[in-house]
């Protein structure tokens, strides 16, 4: 394991933000959502973001959204917002706004293009819950490079409909040899991008609730919102 610093804290008042955690779910709910809710918490209160949670679609309008520099889906899962909620949230996109993603965020708005766009991919299915092994393919991102090349996890490990690998940066991908019922073969979980205006950081991994209590897992998590809050600068690629 890389012995590498935790991303920095927004200690500047001018870098410290709000964060909303958005977990609605009209689909499959993860029991794991108020240990996710609960560890986003927990990392504000330590690194200077303020969170907020809500299940309330009402949230998403421009007004709604204008106090957040990033906007976190935990777990979401079906049509979780209306047209005007999609509009708003596009527009907070456009307009530079953060996005954060995580496990079940890839089951979401499968109708709506942006988003698609946004998260990266779509969720596809997933064998049992069994131990795999991550590489680590990006050890320069604030979200993974804590880790030394390979992370050995217990998950559920996320497929996907396409493969996202040339349209996004690949931070962190699966070794199907590691465990049983992949079926892409190249199989990239977690990713960043900027294609839709603001910073979108998405990871598969999060299914448990003993997931959000690993210190390594938090400091993923904590990486990929420093990224998405635009506080992290990346060498190119």
């Amino acid at each position: 394991m890389s012995t590498q610093s935790p991303p920095p804290a927004p200690t500047d008042p001018a870098d410290r933000f709000r964060l909303l955690v958005f977990s609605r779910t009209l689909g499959y709910r993860h029991d794991s959502i108020p240990a996710g809710v609960e560890a986003l918490e927990e990392l504000g209160a330590r690194h200077g973001f303020a969170v907020d949670a809500t299940e309330d679609p009402g949230a998403f309008t421009d007004t709604g959204l204008a106090g957040y520099r990033v906007v976190v889906f935990l777990s979401t899962s079906g049509e979780v917002l209306d047209e005007s909620g999609r509009a708003a949230f596009q527009r907070y996109v456009a307009a530079g706004g953060g996005f954060v993603g995580i496990h079940a965020a890839s089951t979401t708005g499968y109708d709506w293009p942006f988003y698609g766009e946004l998260v990266g991919a779509y969720f596809n299915g997933h064998p049992e819950i069994q131990p795999g092994t991550v590489r680590v393919e990006d050890s320069t991102h604030p979200a993974t490079r804590h880790l030394g090349p390979t992370w050995p996890r217990v998950d559920e490990w996320y497929g996907f409909r396409t493969n996202p690998r040339g349209r996004v940066r690949v931070l962190l991908s699966v070794d199907e040899a590691s465990y049983r019922g992949g079926d892409m073969g190249d199989h990239p979980i977690a990713w960043c991008h900027e294609n839709c205006g603001g910073p979108s950081f998405y990871t598969a991994l999060g299914h448990s609730g003993e997931t959000y209590a690993d210190p390594e897992f938090r400091r993923h998590l904590l990486g990929g919102i420093t990224y998405a809050a635009g506080l992290a600068d990346l060498p190119a690629r």
